[in-house]
């Protein structure tokens, strides 16, 4: 593929979408430590689910204007009104199991929290603090172990292929393809 800067890039980052190239060299793969931006990105990660992830990056800003700056505790608040008024938004993917879904999953973040120190504790912990280098993969051996935790605590739309995509975006997997500028097989 020609990139209009030289660069080589992951396949799946489309050269026509300016957003797409900044996530894919900015963001993806990056390490996030922040529990606020590891919950935006567990909630925009269940809204992917059955679609593309630039489908969702596209509306990145239409759903943090929506969800409240992903605000974990309005979000663990809301009520069937507001829940509503997500549903009738032109601007977010109106799925109402996935809306719901987000403030079951608020308060399943909440109560790890509580019981971690932080969210981050609790994801960071599965890999001792370490990233793991692959790739080409959809779902792994701790994908899987997460997604089940989750998904025995209470949370939804946390399948193995979401969380290994989700693990992928915080940096915890990291997963830049062969021939990528970023490409990096182990800590350096």
């Amino acid at each position: 593929m020609n990139w209009l800067d030289g660069k080589c890039r992951c396949r799946w980052a489309n050269p026509k979408n300016e957003r797409y190239i900044r996530y894919h060299d900015e963001e993806w793969g990056v390490p996030v430590y922040s529990d606020h931006k590891l919950f935006e990105m567990l909630i925009l990660e269940g809204f992917q689910a059955g679609l593309s992830w630039e489908c969702v990056l596209n509306k990145q800003a239409a759903f943090e204007k929506a969800f409240d700056n992903f605000d974990l505790e309005k979000i663990c608040n809301y009520d069937e009104n507001k829940l509503v008024q997500l549903q009738n938004n032109p601007d977010i993917i109106r799925n109402k199991r996935k809306i719901s879904a987000a403030v079951k999953n608020a308060n399943v973040f909440k109560e790890i929290q509580r019981e971690f120190g932080s969210f981050s504790n609790y994801l960071w912990g599965w890999t001792e603090e370490s990233i793991i280098y692959e790739n080409n993969k959809t779902t792994s051996p701790l994908s899987d172990a997460i997604s089940k935790d989750l998904k025995k605590r209470g949370m939804t739309f946390v399948g193995s292929t979401i969380i290994y995509s989700y693990l992928q975006a915080v940096g915890v997997i990291y997963s830049h393809e062969n021939g990528c500028f970023l490409e990096k097989k182990s800590c350096e």
